[in-house]
């Protein structure tokens, strides 16, 4: 099954637990989903920029509650995403078994683009009912 929508997305700077280095970041991820997925989520990045522009590469995990397809729950989702001179590639997936209520049984994949300063997502997913 396919959904898609928008997002906002807002990320807020957070001290990092080590020595700081000017090129690692951690952030609090907190997002609103509009479309097929009507949720909200909150979570934590940690980021890494390089010397070279548009390269960079970050980790996160966020916790989504909501509906998607009319069917209310909570899922998480791990993200590994790398950008080389401006050239994304990302890894967003449900975290297996992560899935509560209406959406156990929920695996899939997202895709995230920002177009002229909004956000677009995709989500690929199946349901498996018990």
């Amino acid at each position: 099954m396919n959904a898609s929508g928008t997002s906002e997305v807002s990320l807020k700077p957070q001290p990092l637990f080590h020595e700081a280095n000017p090129l690692l970041g951690r952030l609090s991820i907190d997002k609103t989903f509009h479309g097929d997925l009507a949720a909200t989520s909150t979570g934590e990045m940690l980021s890494a920029r390089t010397s070279v522009e548009n390269s960079a590469g970050y980790v996160a995990i966020e916790t989504v509650s909501g509906t998607l397809h009319g069917r209310k729950g909570t899922f998480v989702l791990q993200h590994s995403s790398i950008m080389t001179k401006g050239v994304s590639q990302q890894s967003i997936t449900v975290v297996p078994d992560s899935g509560t209520d209406e959406l156990v049984g929920l695996s899939g994949t997202m895709n995230l683009e920002v177009r002229d300063g909004k956000h677009f997502y995709k989500f690929d997913y199946s349901l498996t009912v018990a």
